[in-house]
């Protein structure tokens, strides 16, 4: 190691990330491979929902490094400034880098809105030892290019996928990780870093309706493993016209694979809400009847009943409805046992 301070006239030079190596993508052949679904070939979406499929949530880059510095330019496409979730998680880069084996969080970076195609420093004045880099996309913007710049002389390497297996997560805003403060904090990723299992990310905040269409991408999609939070968004006659045709056809598209539901976690608005409280009861207990149902028609179909994200102070809610990140924490952790038992039965480990 020599120095550990980035020259103040650092000159950089850059990779396109895509030139790296993405994780978290549903599909490696999209035409703008940062987008998670190419809505070219998949229709039926509301301008909403295109919009959101577009968005990063979960993919990363992962690379190796020996700069002091790390910095990113972006070319982004349509922008989202959401009231209920940081600029840094809708906008901006997330950076965690391994050490002692474990992915410990780096630093992170937003563009300014006065200079969005700038060269955004995420990290400096590190030392020049060679590092294993997991840099997570912006959850709920659309990036259309993405460069990595590293200080002129130091070594930017693709490496290969740190996580294993492929497990896809389809669901709604807590899936997508509306309200996390910075763009790793999504329970899906928390449980990714945990595990060291590679989780592929489709939440669609407001609209995970078990929707056919919805279903057409997921079946298109390769994966060792299905997880769904398919409960907390639509209507009980919306569960119960189309949750058992939604099962048919992904197990038809892919027999012998696990489907795994979720029960929806409590919003903290039922506290003294009465009409929200009902609502939410009535929904749950439906979904949970009916789960019961699917698990005895159907082989290879799970319902994990023990999903949390509320602390015993209930202290963990944002806006009524969506966890913080340590409600995201609690929610990963409740997780993770009885999904790790599942997959054990498929030899996923």
């Amino acid at each position: 190691m020599t120095s550990a301070q980035t020259p103040k006239d650092v000159k950089y030079t850059f990779t396109e990330a895509a030139d790296l190596t993405l994780i978290g993508r549903l599909f490696t052949d999209n035409p703008i491979p940062y987008h998670r679904v190419d809505t070219t070939r998949f229709k039926g979406f509301t301008a909403s929902e295109n919009f959101q499929v577009r968005q990063g949530a979960g993919i990363a880059c992962v690379f190796r490094t020996n700069s002091t510095v790390i910095s990113v330019q972006t070319q982004y496409g349509q922008l989202n400034y959401p009231s209920n979730t940081m600029g840094l998680a809708a906008r901006g880069y997330d950076l965690y880098i391994r050490k002692n084996g474990k992915w410990l969080w780096a630093s992170n970076g937003v563009a300014s809105d006065k200079a969005l195609d700038g060269n955004v420093v995420i990290i400096r004045d590190m030392d020049n030892t060679e590092k294993e880099c997991l840099l997570y996309l912006p959850m709920l913007s659309e990036v259309k290019g993405m460069k990595i710049g590293v200080q002129e002389g130091a070594t930017l390497e693709a490496i290969e996928n740190p996580f294993r297996h492929r497990i896809v997560f389809f669901g709604s805003s807590f899936t997508h990780g509306v309200s996390i403060s910075r763009a790793g904090m999504s329970y899906p990723l928390q449980l990714e870093r945990a595990t060291g299992l590679h989780i592929v990310s489709l939440g669609c905040s407001g609209n995970c309706k078990l929707q056919p269409y919805f279903c057409d991408v997921l079946c298109a999609t390769q994966a060792d493993a299905f997880v769904f939070d398919s409960f907390s968004n639509p209507s009980i006659p919306e569960i119960e016209s189309r949750l058992f045709p939604f099962i048919e056809k992904l197990q038809k598209a892919h027999p012998g694979k696990p489907l795994i539901f979720q029960r929806t976690i409590y919003r903290e608005r039922r506290n003294f809400n009465k009409a929200a409280e009902k609502a939410e009861r009535d929904r749950q207990d439906r979904a949970e009847e009916l789960m019961k149902e699917a698990c005895k028609r159907y082989k290879d179909v799970y319902y994990i009943d023990v999903t949390n994200a509320t602390s015993p102070t209930h202290e963990t809610s944002v806006d009524g409805v969506h966890p913080s990140d340590y409600g995201y924490t609690l929610w990963a952790e409740s997780l993770r046992k009885p999904l790790l038992k599942i997959l054990r039965k498929y030899g996923i480990r």
